[in-house]
């Protein structure tokens, strides 16, 4: 049954055409050390260097598609549920079932937001006994260096324990603010939070006149804030965001603490990998091609992108923000929140509730097995196993699907991804006639080439998007309430060479190939999730590499998607040949703060 939700902006539900999948041999030609400096300087100097780049990079391809001028321009993919006439908006609620505490026997238990509300409640702990531990753990500038720093750009100490002593004192009389009273989360270094700096990932410049405290907390934080969750810090971040390996050689590349030899994925690396050593239940990220959802499946967490705008309105078409956490009820409880519409933001503020599936509704995956099956047989084999749950044990239909121009328009999304970062660094670069002095030879590189990017592209990159969004109303249409599932990553990790942290590095093809899945929910402003499902054995190392399974859904279906990876949780804990995997070094955050007593 198709569903009654009014839309704004919703696209005409038209079927593409008919192309092949034909997966296409990148050449862009890995860049380390040396060849990487020389390689930024030439872009940066010679643009017919960095237009022959961006040629080789295939961010021209789009304009070779037929029919293309026959679509409208979709330079903002903006599809809103709207408010039922007389409906007065409203928060989402936190439900009792998010109230629910996994079994203390559980093979890879993580502590949850649950557990320290009981803890806080029962009084066996206080916020400020959690804060107190955290701070020592996280905090840069110690001798030796604090053991979990790399996950965490900065800690404000008093802004930290001032939180924190207030939450104590609202579970002294028994009135805590909500589920999250007390609850430490971590927030990417690019999203503003009241007394920190958002440093995007780049050096501190005291000159630099963009580096000064945030003077107000971004919505969705505040909301959050509001709950009572405590922010313990900004966490470090892939410089401007611009790829997802998460190295970082100006503030460090951040531990994936599943197997310390891989990335932990990006951009929002810190994180995924705050969550996978146990410091924090909840991390808020960005996503604008997968920067949520990459470093949660490689570090085997739970990664939510919402519909473009549902958290908060921001100045790109293709970026949110999003929730990281180690539980599926955390994200649930995060996403809640975070998402309360503000009467401030005319877009975001006429959202209506994204609503739970009815228990009796059709389950249907949809799968473009042509595409599915480009990840690396490891990969397929855990995700296969765990779509066999869905169908056998869950009551899922898998029926097949096919996207047009699967190819083309993940090179558009990459090179639009590009523009809008060149765009939004210039607008903050502190002398305008030079943006790229300052960062680091990688972004030197990708914003000399994605400045090739002409208008004429943009419009054809947004024809291309407007094809896309059709076709996919269209499936929709066909099968009503339909989740498209893919891996997240077609690789379980990305092994680190060690030379990158000097000076970073570019591997295109790489980046590309990691990307192949996540674009489309960006370029399309649909929704979708990750869940881990499952782990590989590394090439080296020690620990296993997680894998992510992601389902994509309709425009505002987060809370379908929300359940969907609540039924993703009960397998891999339940059903999973060995359960989820917690790492070695993973921090019992709840066992110190008892032992400090």
């Amino acid at each position: 049954m198709a569903s009654t939700q009014r839309f704004s902006g919703y696209p005409l539900a038209k079927e593409g055409p008919k192309t092949a999948y034909v997966p296409a041999q990148d050449k862009n030609p890995p860049l380390r050390g040396w060849s990487l400096i020389i390689a930024a300087k030439l872009v940066t100097y010679f643009p017919s260097v960095a237009k022959a780049t961006w040629g080789n990079a295939k961010f021209g391809c789009v304009k070779d598609i037929p029919g293309l001028n026959e679509y409208d321009w979709r330079l903002q993919p903006i599809v809103t549920p709207l408010i039922a006439d007389g409906v007065v908006q409203s928060k989402a609620e936190i439900t009792s079932d998010l109230y629910e505490r996994q079994p203390d026997d559980l093979a890879g238990r993580f502590y949850s937001a649950a557990d320290y509300h009981e803890l806080f409640k029962s009084k066996k702990l206080t916020p400020l006994q959690v804060a107190e531990t955290l701070l020592p753990l996280i905090t840069r500038g110690q001798d030796p260096p604090a053991k979990y720093e790399s996950a965490w750009s900065v800690t404000k100490e008093d802004l930290v324990l001032a939180a924190a002593k207030k939450s104590t004192e609202r579970y002294a009389i028994g009135q805590p603010l909500s589920v999250l009273d007390g609850v430490p989360i971590g927030v990417k270094d690019d999203t503003d939070v009241e007394g920190y700096i958002s440093h995007m990932g780049r050096p501190f410049d005291p000159s630099d006149p963009f580096f000064k405290p945030a003077t107000s907390t971004i919505w969705p934080v505040a909301q959050l804030e509001a709950a009572g969750a405590i922010v313990i810090g900004k966490q470090v971040m892939h410089e401007l965001g611009s790829d997802i390996s998460g190295c970082n050689p100006r503030w460090g590349t951040p531990i994936n603490w599943n197997n310390p030899l891989y990335y932990p994925g990006g951009s929002s690396s810190g994180g995924g990998s705050a969550i996978s050593s146990g410091l924090v239940p909840i991390s808020i990220g960005t996503d604008a091609g997968g920067s949520v959802r990459i470093p949660a499946s490689f570090n085997g967490a739970y990664g939510l992108k919402p519909t473009l705008h549902r958290a908060y309105t921001m100045k790109s078409s293709i970026c949110v923000i999003g929730p990281l956490a180690a539980t599926a009820n955390d994200l649930a409880i995060a996403y809640r929140i975070m998402t309360a519409p503000n009467s401030e933001d005319p877009i975001q503020g006429s959202f209506a509730l994204s609503i739970p599936p009815s228990p009796s509704a059709k389950k249907t995956i949809g799968i473009y097995r042509d595409w599915f099956d480009q990840a690396s047989p490891g990969v397929l084999n855990v995700t296969r196993k765990a779509i066999a749950y869905f169908t056998d044990k869950l009551g899922y239909e898998v029926v097949d699907i096919s996207i047009p121009y699967v190819q083309e328009a993940q090179y558009a999304h990459s090179a639009w991804a590009l523009t809008e970062g060149i765009d939004h660094h210039n607008s903050h670069a502190m002398d305008p006639t030079r943006p790229l002095t300052g960062l680091n030879n990688c972004n030197q590189l990708l914003m000399a080439v994605g400045s090739c990017t002409s208008g004429t592209d943009m419009i054809k990159y947004g024809q291309l998007r407007g094809l896309l969004m059709e076709h996919l109303a269209f499936l929709w249409k066909k099968h009503p309430g339909m989740l498209i599932v893919t891996p997240t990553a077609p690789e379980a990790g990305w092994l680190i060479h060690p030379a990158d942290q000097a000076y970073g590095f570019s591997d295109g093809n790489i980046t590309i190939r990691n990307m192949m899945y996540i674009w489309l929910a960006n370029s399309t402003g649909c929704p979708a999730v990750t869940a881990p499902v499952g782990y590989v054995d590394p090439e080296q190392g020690e620990g296993k590499l997680p894998v992510g399974l992601m389902a994509m859904g309709e425009w505002g279906a987060e809370e379908q998607l929300l359940a969907w990876a609540k039924e993703a949780e009960t397998y891999v804990n339940d059903a999973y040949e060995g359960g989820r995997y917690r790492p070695q070094e993973w921090a019992n955050v709840v066992k110190i703060a008892k032992t400090a007593e």
